[in-house]
């Protein structure tokens, strides 16, 4: 085949991906179709199956228009029927549905993405991941992130808290060490970046708490990287994530957050802690900044 005619053969193919994936946008702009699609996700994990007379009711629309809109939906794969007439996901159609937690996720948040990002240091692997994160509750203030931590995260750890920051208030550290102390099986882990800021007071603080006998005991420990962005706290039930700004340095922004008690935000936020920890450094207490 001569290379002309490859590349003919190249761009016919790629027009027709372009086609099929502008026809899935096109089906799933219907909020009518989107509808559609949800009540039959939702029944993969509900009693009850749905027929068109069932659609129609529960979506308060004529059979004659359902009708309609499910022939669509078959079509375009996305949907199936049994000979008994119940409808049902997909593969492909289940897969599609699982996706738009991510558009749900960035345009439910579009003014805060306009000033932020995922961070330079952040793996495509977890950007494709973002839409874990849908099912959050958005905190704004530094004091507000500061109490939420202290009095949930930190308050009601049974197991672990980690953290991931690229500072330490005071008032965090004030808050850990009791808790540490009164719960010895509780783990903490955090990791720092090169140059972070502590306070002053904090060297007097963890000695004076017995700090380091924590760290020989393995109930304490400390990693370091070169930078942080993203931010994690988290233990074992709850998670809090925040993003660096677009401006400037891309610093994290530590004035709002993102926090959660679901499954599966809860696994982004430890994932992404986990593999930050295990790509660190050994920590290294002359590195950081007292101020």
């Amino acid at each position: 085949m001569h290379s002309d005619d490859a590349n003919l053969t190249n761009s016919r193919s790629s027009s027709r991906h372009i086609e099929s994936t502008q026809r899935i946008f096109f089906e799933l702009a219907s909020d009518q179709r989107l509808s559609i699609l949800f009540k039959l996700n939702r029944q993969q994990s509900e009693a009850g199956v749905y027929n068109l007379s069932k659609l129609a009711k529960h979506l308060n629309v004529t059979m004659q228009e359902v009708h309609r809109n499910l022939n669509r939906l078959m079509d375009a794969g996305l949907i199936e029927k049994d000979s008994a007439g119940i409808f049902s996901l997909t593969t492909f159609g289940n897969t599609i549905i699982n996706q738009i937690a991510t558009f749900d996720f960035l345009s439910r948040n579009k003014e805060y993405f306009s000033t932020h990002t995922f961070g330079k240091e952040t793996r495509m692997k977890f950007i494709q991941r973002i839409g874990a994160l849908n099912n959050c509750e958005f905190i704004s203030g530094l004091v507000a992130v500061i109490e939420l931590w202290k009095q949930h995260i930190y308050r009601e750890a049974t197991e672990y808290i980690y953290g991931m920051l690229p500072q330490i208030p005071l008032d965090l550290i004030e808050a850990v060490i009791p808790k540490i102390k009164e719960h010895g099986g509780i783990k903490f882990n955090y990791i720092l970046p090169q140059k972070a800021m502590v306070p002053k007071k904090r060297t007097e603080l963890l000695k004076n708490a017995g700090f380091h006998e924590f760290i020989k005991k393995g109930i304490v420990e400390r990693r370091m990287v070169d930078r942080i962005q993203v931010a994690i706290v988290l233990n074992e039930k709850q998670a809090t994530v925040m993003f660096p700004t677009a401006k400037g340095q891309g610093e994290t922004d530590m004035n709002s957050v993102f926090y959660s008690e679901d499954p599966l935000f809860h696994e982004w936020c430890l994932d992404y802690f986990r593999y930050n920890w295990y790509n660190s450094k050994s920590f290294d207490e002359s590195k950081l900044l007292e101020v």
